[in-house]
């Protein structure tokens, strides 16, 4: 997917890109290849692969659950790495407040540098583990959406992210293929830490085979206050 097609892909869905869009998108491929020659960010490098597998991937929520993105929601990102899905999703509703928590200082230093690149307001970085950050009270139950993707399976990316979720808002979780499996077993978590599934979504991005899935789940109660565990807890106890 060339800069040109990912335009018309999206235009197919409502948004037609502006110049600076464009620049923003086309500025953000530059520095990430240019800064992953000394800071591992990503495996992709090819132009016509990142606008695909990261770029449009990453915006594919706004498609399926565009009205849980509402204007001047607020939005953490948990294990951003080098900023997906949160600045794609930025870029296309700049009016989003984002928070982006990731546990690699030198992750954060790119997505400073990069944030001042592309001009982005109403972005803040945290660097914590997000067991970590999820206890704190700046942040917990404060935000609207909680976005993650390929960070680890749904029970434990479950009490990662849900308890930064607010009463009512909605964690969207941005799978591979066949994620079924894999939110049977996250039922007993979601219900223990106040998610209920609204729905999941297969597809496939254009052009390919590859297949993805897009999970929503709201928050529909408060999580207890001994989640999220301790940081490496959940991944090796997680709630099943």
């Amino acid at each position: 997917m060339n800069p040109e097609k990912f335009i018309l892909e999206l235009s197919k869905h409502n948004f037609v890109l502006t110049d600076k869009q464009k620049e923003q998108f086309k500025l953000y491929f530059k520095f990430l290849i240019e800064v992953n020659e000394h800071v591992n960010l990503t495996r992709i490098t090819e132009e016509n692969e990142v606008y695909l597998k990261h770029f449009y991937d990453s915006i594919t929520p706004l498609f399926v659950f565009g009205d849980v993105f509402k204007d001047g929601a607020t939005l953490c990102d948990v294990g951003a790495g080098a900023g997906f899905p949160s600045i794609p999703l930025k870029i296309l509703k700049p009016s989003l407040k984002v928070t982006i928590v990731d546990s690699l200082a030198k992750r954060l230093t790119f997505l400073k540098d990069l944030i001042a690149k592309l001009g982005l307001d109403n972005v803040e970085l945290v660097h914590g583990r997000a067991e970590d950050v999820g206890q704190n009270k700046l942040y917990r139950e404060k935000f609207d959406i909680v976005t993650a993707r390929a960070v680890a399976k749904m029970s434990v990316l479950s009490e990662y992210c849900l308890p930064l979720v607010k009463k009512d808002g909605y964690f969207v979780a941005l799978k591979g293929p066949k994620a079924e499996d894999e939110l049977d077993e996250g039922k007993k978590a979601l219900a223990v830490l106040g998610g209920k599934l609204i729905k999941d979504e297969e597809l496939t991005l254009p052009g390919t085979t590859e297949e993805r899935t897009l999970v929503l789940v709201k928050k529909v109660k408060e999580t207890p206050k001994k989640y999220p565990r301790q940081a490496g807890t959940p991944r090796r106890k997680p709630i099943c």
